[in-house]
């Protein structure tokens, strides 16, 4: 086993990946599926005018549609089809996730397996429809109330943008999926991430120019390089470290043979939750100050325009809500997406056990002491790493692209893309040992 295991890592080269032809027609299908996409966001929804909205656009960029647009690669800005993104997906799946804790139909159908799973995903796709409908209105309402960004206003207009932006929303959603099953994994993710990407080229451009003109000096310009690399690095580092419990099985006797007893680890990842914390903490935070600039009211009462100042992209008040939204949906999500009683239950199933722990009950409260530390320094990575750069930003004026929350999306995936692609390279290497040992043991049966 172990000369097998060294001849596999000795294996995993570029002249393994030539050979891999499923690989590479799944990289082909992820690429030619991106690409769709990023047509999608130059497309323009039908009745409006592009010029008049670029110019409403540029007025509300700093709130949460400069947010929106990076997560949609641009096609907020330019009113695409796919203009909502796959923000209403994964909302509705964090919805969904969350009611399955609470709601014991639900709870009792993520227990039945696959079949649970399908019908758990079709609620889903249900829930996706209606938000998706829902924010579609609201962009067309906030549209006709710009001046001239609507040729023709009218409940036509309402209708077929409303149409247009679900469907769009539902399309990725399928395209998503089929870079899940065809491609080479992390569908929904891998959307994001090409949006994110595609905007990093004009952002940096952006920020040249800034320094060509005077805008920024030399020095602030080096500084923000510093500190996106020594970002990215503390991203990789975090999104790496893992805290191993160690797992023991006991001894077995096969006839007259014992075994000794296996022993392996259960790997507990310091950030469960992922990229969701900063993404919703982010939505929510800038949602109202978006909303005041939609209505264009001028009859808000004072307290509102004060709270919506101190709301404000880079204030003391945002910085302090979004360090502690970030934290909790931190502990939030990694509750929702790790459940270490049914972990204990499946080691008790399995006959396997954590050294000075009882099966069972005493295992997962031991699981879920060490997850909730280990979540603390999560939730204090996720809120240096978001937060650090937001101070940047809010100083200089760097755009939304070189904050931490787009790194921390763009490492991710690019580290769970990278394990993905040696999953599948490992995956074809065992076929073709299996295949020789078979050809092997042919010819020596001959």
């Amino acid at each position: 086993m172990a000369s097998a295991a060294e001849q596999l890592a000795s294996n995993l080269n570029f002249s393994a990946f030539a050979k891999a032809e499923d690989l590479k027609k799944r990289i082909w299908f992820t690429l030619g599926a991106l690409l769709v996409y990023r047509l999608g966001t130059y497309i323009p929804i039908p009745g409006i005018n592009p010029d008049a909205f670029a110019q409403a656009f540029q007025q509300q960029s700093g709130g949460v549609l400069g947010m929106f647009n990076m997560f949609a690669g641009g096609a907020v800005g330019r009113m695409a089809i796919f203009a909502l993104g796959i923000m209403p997906y994964i909302s509705a799946s964090i919805i969904m996730q969350l009611m399955t804790s609470v709601v014991p139909t639900l709870e009792q159908l993520k227990k039945e397996g696959e079949q649970g799973r399908k019908v758990i995903n079709q609620y889903t796709r249900y829930g996706t429809v209606l938000l998706a409908t829902v924010q579609a209105y609201g962009i067309a309402v906030g549209l006709e109330s710009g001046s001239g960004i609507v040729a023709d206003p009218g409940w036509f207009f309402k209708l077929s943008a409303v149409i247009t932006l679900v469907g769009g929303t539902m399309f990725l959603m399928w395209l998503g999926e089929q870079i899940t099953a065809r491609g080479i994994g992390n569908g929904i993710s891998l959307i994001i991430f090409s949006g994110i990407v595609a905007g990093l080229p004009s952002a940096l451009s952006g920020t040249l120019e800034l320094g060509r003109t005077g805008a920024l000096s030399t020095g602030i310009i080096l500084a923000i390089i510093v500190l996106a690399v020594a970002v990215i690095a503390v991203i990789v580092f975090f999104e790496r470290a893992q805290r191993r419990l160690l797992i023991q099985y006991p001894k077995r006797q096969v006839g007259n043979r014992m075994f000794q007893g296996d022993t392996s680890h259960l790997p507990l990842k310091l950030n469960t939750a992922g990229v969701i914390p900063p993404i919703f903490a982010s939505s929510l935070l800038l949602l109202p100050a978006t909303v005041a600039g939609f209505s264009q009211s001028t009859t808000l009462p004072g307290w509102a325009n004060s709270l919506l100042a101190t709301l404000g992209h880079g204030q003391p008040l945002y910085m302090l809500l979004y360090a502690g939204m970030i934290a909790f949906f931190a502990f939030f999500y990694t509750a929702i997406v790790f459940n270490p009683k049914d972990t204990a239950d499946q080691l008790k199933k399995h006959s396997g056990f954590i050294p000075g722990y009882r099966p069972g009950e005493r295992t997962a409260e031991y699981i879920d002491y060490v997850l909730t530390r280990i979540t603390v320094v999560g939730a204090i990575y996720l809120v240096l790493v978001c937060l650090l750069p937001e101070f940047l930003i809010s100083a200089t004026g760097v755009p939304f692209y070189l904050g931490g929350t787009s790194l921390l999306i763009v490492v991710s995936v690019t580290l769970d893309t990278v394990s993905q692609v040696q999953g599948h390279l490992i995956a074809h290497q065992y076929e073709g040992l299996i295949k020789k040992s078979k050809l092997r043991g042919g010819k020596r049966g001959k």
